[in-house]
């Protein structure tokens, strides 16, 4: 009877523990590389309405769709917990060079292009004189980018990050106005940054130019100095055939005189 029931249980237990290892398996799939660029062109064209909204959740399933219609399955947790650990990942190599970090970091291009277009967004809104929403939903997007914020979540470390930035949408004063000056500063910093590794890149890319254009220069002048030369080798080989060919004829009319004055002289003979 005892047998019975352990062999009972073996059957109950059983198939739940190999359903629990399947969905462990199929809910956590490996991301290749072209998911996770599409996924980061479609989390960039939505870049934008983050920045401008506080509840997020609906975002990601919108996300999350759109990635089904790519032939991706993948949840609104999923695509979230991908984004801040590709976020993480992008922020760990920011010291090191940038020819480094493409090797070492494949998405590099699509996060810098993501996060260039929202400084210039925010240096726009800040030139055109935004007003404090935008500014205190510039700095939520922020903590989002950390965090992943999200109003529904209970967590201790979103709560403080929800206050952070209800204290500087609300706006204190002169501490208001100093984090605004402070995240202008950084922006403007930034920018500079940018505009410095732009003119070291074009000036490179310049000096690439012109050294390939000198080399291409070398190489067409040598190839008309042996152009000549073979011109010139070919002339004087005209030259010796004509003058052979000429030796050949007088040599052969000499010989046909010859023959012809000896006949001649038989003849007579």
């Amino acid at each position: 009877m005892e047998g019975h029931n352990l062999h009972h249980q073996q059957q109950q237990f059983h198939p739940q523990n190999m359903s629990v290892n399947v969905d462990a398996i199929d809910r956590f799939p490996q991301w290749s590389i072209q998911e996770t660029k599409e996924f980061l062109v479609i989390r960039a064209e939505l870049d934008q309405t983050f920045m401008e909204t506080k509840r997020n959740k609906q975002l990601w399933e919108v996300i999350s769709n759109r990635m089904k219609e790519k032939g991706y399955h993948r949840s609104p947790e999923q695509c979230k917990c991908k984004w801040k650990n590709l976020v993480t990942r992008y922020k760990g190599f920011e010291t090191m060079e940038q020819e480094a970090m493409r090797q070492q970091f494949p998405f590099y291009n699509e996060f810098h292009a993501i996060f260039t277009a929202r400084m210039q967004r925010m240096l726009w809104a800040e030139a055109e004189g935004g007003s404090k929403k935008n500014k205190a939903t510039t700095t939520h997007s922020s903590d989002e980018e950390e965090d992943g914020n999200d109003q529904e979540s209970a967590e201790a470390g979103s709560g403080r990050k929800k206050k952070k930035a209800k204290i500087v949408s609300t706006g204190g004063g002169g501490s208001s106005s100093s984090n605004i000056n402070s995240l202008k500063e950084i922006l403007e910093e930034f920018m500079r940054q940018q505009m410095q590794i732009e003119a070291q890149w074009m000036e490179a890319f310049e000096a690439r130019e012109n050294e390939r254009r000198l080399k291409e220069m070398e190489w067409r002048h040598a190839m008309e100095v042996l152009e000549n030369e073979r011109m010139m080798m070919e002339e004087t080989w005209r030259e010796r055939e004509e003058q052979r060919r000429i030796r050949e004829e007088a040599r052969a009319e000499k010989r046909d005189a010859l023959i012809t004055a000896l006949l001649n002289k038989i003849e007579r003979q």
